[in-house]
């Protein structure tokens, strides 16, 4: 696959500081053209799942392919990421890309994707008083996502620039100084160790948390306030990638605010800095000029 644009994740900054020990060529969020494969797939538009899985396991014979014990994922674990030209990609992985969905929106299709899945494991919790812990690139995606299925969602936002995005997306932005407590749904989207106790304090007995940070460094928190208040902590990554072009495709979800700047390949270095910078959004990275 010949790669049109590439995103640059929260979870390859990470990799940069020791998480899973990745060696090789980052990135996992793309969108490209099929330059060899299927006839049927030459010259289409595609996304792609990340996970790599053997297909022949008791979990992938069961369905749970993002849970094969001997998968590799894309730019994270074993297999070689999309900030490159060409890329190797899985037919089974590939997604083609409708028409209307333009290339800086299509390349939100693994986020979003992950999105959608912290939504699916909480159908319980429709329409309930939800907040999402951060306001970068995926605590905005997971904001909307819950806002579509109604939820009342609100955005724990550090600054005034985030707040003003989040406001912007038609959803209510709060500050740290005057959180409120006893949420029914809580989204832990920052990205550091600092957002699961926030969670923890503000969910209500018998709610639940969904923690979508992966991190390179290790959690320091109190778990006895999920025991006594018999809250369920929800480990949440992959998602649908259907559901999500169909979200893009019915522009129910926005994802032009969230772009930062778009950069070529070969400032990578360069925009691997910029991406790092606090309160920072999505960088996409363009092989061609």
């Amino acid at each position: 696959m010949r790669v049109r644009l590439a995103g640059i994740c929260s979870t390859d900054l990470q990799i940069l500081h020791g998480y899973l020990g990745f060696r090789g060529i980052l990135g996992h969020e793309f969108v490209g053209d099929v330059v060899a494969g299927p006839e049927a797939l030459i010259g289409r538009r595609v996304v792609g799942e990340i996970n790599f899985a053997c297909r022949r396991c008791v979990q992938c014979l069961a369905g749970r392919h993002r849970h094969c014990p001997s998968r590799t994922v894309m730019g994270i674990l074993g297999a070689d990421g999309a900030f490159a030209e060409l890329v190797r990609v899985p037919i089974e992985n590939l997604r083609c890309v409708p028409e209307d969905i333009a290339d800086d929106a299509a390349v939100f299709a693994e986020p979003l994707a992950a999105a959608v899945e912290a939504c699916d494991q909480t159908t319980a919790f429709a329409g309930a008083r939800a907040l999402v812990v951060g306001a970068g690139k995926l605590g905005l995606l997971v904001a909307q996502v819950l806002a579509v299925r109604g939820d009342r969602v609100d955005v724990l936002s550090r600054n005034p620039r985030s707040a003003a995005i989040v406001e912007t997306l038609g959803l209510r932005s709060i500050g740290a100084q005057s959180l409120p407590r006893g949420y029914d749904l809580v989204v832990d989207a920052t990205g550091d160790s600092t957002g699961l106790a926030i969670a923890i304090d503000a969910v209500r007995p018998l709610g639940a948390i969904v923690l979508k940070s992966t991190i390179a460094a290790h959690h320091d928190v109190d778990l006895a306030p999920l025991v006594v208040n018999e809250v369920t902590l929800i480990g949440s990554r992959c998602g649908n990638f259907d559901a999500a072009l169909q979200l893009l495709e019915k522009r129910r979800i926005e994802v032009e605010p969230l772009i930062e700047r778009i950069m070529l390949l070969d400032q990578g270095i360069e925009a691997l800095e910029s991406a790092g910078r606090a309160g920072a959004l999505k960088v996409l990275l363009k092989p061609d000029a």
